[in-house]
C-alpha cells in the first residue's frame, strides 16, 4: 500500500506562489501516474495536472496552463506542484494521488490518495 502526504498548503494573496509536494511511501512504488486534484467547497473534485512516472509527460487542465507546473524527484518518490500568480478561483482543499492506469484526467482512475492540503488564495 502507498502512502501519500501533502504539503505547502496556506493563505496566500491573489498574484502569489506556493509550491506543494506530496511524499510517498511504501513497500513498493512504481506508479504509471501521480496526479494533483482539486475539491472547492460545495464542488466536485476536479483534476489539475499529472505526470507520467516514465517519461515525465505532463498534462494540466485548461485552467492552470501557463501558472502551475508539476514535477517529480523519482529519488525522493516525491511530486511538486509549483503554482503561480495564484487566483482566488484555485483556492480549495489539493490532494496529490496515485495510479497504474493510463489515464490521467479521471479521479476514478486513481486508487492512492493523500489527505489533502488547503489552499486559500484572497482577493
Amino acid at each position: 500500500q502507498v502512502q501519500l502526504v501533502e504539503s505547502g498548503g496556506g493563505l496566500v494573496q491573489a498574484g502569489d506562489s506556493l509550491r506543494l509536494t506530496c511524499a510517498a511511501s511504501g513497500r513498493t512504488f512504481s506508479p504509471t501516474t501521480m496526479g494533483w486534484f482539486r475539491q472547492a467547497p460545495g464542488k466536485e473534485r476536479e483534476f489539475v495536472a499529472a505526470i507520467r512516472w516514465f517519461d515525465d509527460s505532463t498534462y494540466y487542465t485548461d485552467s492552470v496552463k501557463g501558472r502551475f507546473t508539476i514535477s517529480r524527484d523519482n529519488g525522493k518518490n516525491t511530486v511538486y506542484l509549483q503554482m503561480n500568480s495564484l487566483k482566488p478561483e484555485d483556492t480549495a482543499v489539493y490532494y496529490c494521488a496515485a495510479t497504474m492506469s493510463r489515464m490521467v484526467r479521471s479521479t476514478t482512475a486513481y486508487s492512492d490518495w493523500g489527505q489533502g492540503t488547503l489552499v486559500t488564495v484572497s482577493s
